[in-house]
């Protein structure tokens, strides 16, 4: 095959669309069973949009919620609002997720779903890898792409430096329904040693996800406890919490969540998505960077298929680009990050933003790309 892509989410499946539309072979080995609820905050900017439709995958399709502003509290509920300048839209990972694979599917992409990549190793001498399957399946790919997500037991085979690393931040995701919410709004409220976004998505749910230390949990014993007596404490997310219908039983939740750098290109296989670099969720557009990193990973996969690069010269050119693209993203979610957390700082960084609405829109343009 020409392109074997390790992860089905949202920066695998696009690749896989993009790659596939330029004529070649594509495989995806995607661990689960589609459809299924992944923790992440379901919005996506509106820059995305021309290119989705160049793959023929509008996600108007979807009736994903149309969000046009924006609202950020601190802790005690002081309350920031303003318009969002190019928009977005909100959609569940579980619909997306399943759409784009079937698009794929249709379109010719082998998708192995419920398998799962043990190990790839680089051939010299016949330019390509070989790639193992825990059921011991062995496939041979001119390319392999990496959008294996925020952490994978694949992250410590390859001994990436920030697995090495225990982060203290965790993810809990819930879906809910509260009628008469604004349905238009993403809003980021603070509380001690955390943030929660909420916005709508599709059949009239809520996404309601936020991040917090794996101490804070600790101290409280369990979610329940922890929302109620940590989140509850901002006005805002109390009534959210104490109003709201929750959809399912159990929330989603992820540990270990690090927003170190990371490397995009590692034993000769390209990376892209959250494998690649993880946007901290208070800039709220990791969606958007993980199709826009597909859009690159395709566009000098192509070039080296069609024989234009070496391999060297497409690992060059792909880190440069990437870093070009996202790497002041990056570090300035790094930087906002350590205003929010601490109630005194989140109060006052939170009260003075307030007067100042252009720098509030300076941020954000400088965590959100052009439309591509």
């Amino acid at each position: 095959m020409d392109v074997l892509i390790i992860g089905g989410g949202l920066g695998g499946l696009v690749a896989a669309l993009d790659l596939r539309m330029r004529g070649y072979a594509v495989t995806v080995v995607e661990r689960q069973q589609y459809p299924f609820h992944r923790v992440c905050g379901e919005y996506i900017s509106n820059e995305v949009l021309p290119y989705l439709r160049r793959l023929e995958a509008d996600p108007a399709v979807l009736q994903p919620a149309q969000l046009t502003r924006f609202a950020l509290s601190s802790p005690a509920g002081r309350l920031l609002s303003l318009p969002l300048d190019l928009g977005g839209f909100g959609v569940s990972r579980y619909t997306l997720d399943l759409h784009l694979c079937r698009l794929a599917e249709a379109r010719g992409v082998t998708v192995l779903q419920q398998a799962t990549v043990t190990a790839v190793a680089f051939e010299a001498a016949t330019d390509s890898h070989t790639v193992m399957l825990a059921d011991g399946r062995q496939l041979t790919a001119r390319t392999v792409l990496g959008a294996f997500g925020k952490r994978s037991a694949f992250d410590r085979q390859l001994q990436r430096p920030f697995f090495q690393q225990r982060s203290p931040y965790i993810g809990v995701k819930h879906h809910l329904r509260l009628p008469g919410y604004p349905t238009d709004l993403i809003a980021l409220h603070n509380f001690a040693d955390g943030y929660a976004g909420i916005s709508a998505v599709e059949d009239d749910r809520l996404c309601f996800c936020y991040l917090t230390t794996r101490q804070n949990l600790k101290s409280q014993g369990t979610i329940a406890q922890l929302e109620a007596n940590v989140l509850g404490c901002n006005p805002h997310l109390r009534r959210i919490l104490t109003e709201a219908e929750y959809l399912y039983a159990q929330p989603e939740v992820i540990n270990e969540i690090s927003f170190a750098p990371k490397s995009c290109v590692e034993e000769h296989m390209l990376l892209c998505g959250d494998a690649a670099g993880l946007i901290t969720p208070l800039c709220g557009n990791g969606m958007a960077m993980a199709l826009h990193g597909a859009q690159l990973a395709a566009t000098h996969l192509h070039d080296f298929l069609q024989g234009r690069t070496t391999r060297a010269t497409l690992e060059t050119h792909y880190r440069h680009d990437w870093q070009r693209h996202f790497g002041q993203r990056l570090r300035v979610g790094r930087l906002v990050q350590g205003l929010f957390g601490q109630p005194v700082l989140s109060e006052a960084v939170v009260g003075g933003l307030r007067y100042l609405p252009a720098a509030v829109r300076a941020l954000m343009r400088r965590t959100h790309g052009q439309p591509f």
